[in-house]
């Protein structure tokens, strides 16, 4: 992946963003009293995806960098954030207050410490708010990530946490391609096909304390992921090209 900044910070942390006014601020304040307390040289970046609500506003007054993505979707944010970030550990996570930004270490220092090239968060492997998540995406991530697993060959529990870090060593391996939510797919494909160390961590998951509507569309959206998965798996099988 072509990177536009030069490595010059400890820790990038990424969150995309579509109208979320109500969190963006307080998700922003977290994640950069992380960075202080733990005394990191980083910077927290919202990636303003079509907002019309003042998101990319709220999120500046709180001090995150502001970048602006044009073309919707969940990969497109996601990969304007990382082109333009300029940490040697990249962490990526919603803006939405259900991720802790407080909680950190074990992507920041399971890169940097415990040589991993990517951290995936685990959902399934602690505590989970109840109706943090639906049952039918409760169903649909376990029976898609088991297909990634198979398809990608890794051990990859969680392939839709949308808490995740990646070192910049493996960013610049790395080549996207999608647009939408099948992005968090093709992260762990990629790094899978690359030969990269994925390590995991068990991660809370909590309800956002706002009412809002969800983004998530289960079907429209777990078929994406699957159409991925099956498409580029012969391509895995194959060796990468």
């Amino acid at each position: 992946m072509r990177l536009v900044r030069p490595l010059s910070k400890d820790i990038s942390i990424v969150m995309p963003c579509l109208n979320e006014i109500k969190t963006v601020g307080e998700c922003v304040d977290v994640a950069n009293k992380y960075i202080k307390d733990h005394n990191l040289n980083g910077e927290v970046m919202v990636v303003d995806n079509g907002s019309t609500d003042g998101s990319g506003a709220e999120a500046k007054a709180h001090g995150a960098i502001v970048v602006k993505e044009k073309r919707k979707g969940y990969g497109s944010a996601i990969r304007k954030g990382l082109k333009y970030s300029s940490g040697a550990v990249v962490i990526i996570g919603d803006c939405d207050t259900t991720y802790d930004f407080s909680d950190l270490d074990g992507f920041y220092y399971g890169i940097i410490r415990d040589g991993n090239d990517m951290v995936m968060g685990n959902r399934f492997a602690h505590k989970m708010e109840q109706g943090a998540m639906p049952l039918s995406h409760n169903l649909g991530v376990k029976f898609l990530s088991l297909c990634g697993r198979l398809a990608f060959k890794t051990d990859v529990c969680d392939f839709h946490s949308g808490l995740r870090s990646i070192s910049r060593a493996a960013l610049e391996k790395a080549r996207y391609g999608t647009i939408g939510m099948e992005f968090a797919t093709e992260m762990i494909a990629e790094a899978a096909g690359l030969g990269l160390k994925i390590g995991q961590v068990p991660i809370d998951l909590k309800t956002c304390r706002y009412e809002r509507k969800s983004k998530l569309h289960t079907i429209r959206d777990g078929m994406r992921h699957l159409t991925y998965i099956i498409r580029e798996a012969k391509h895995h099988r194959n060796g990468r090209n």
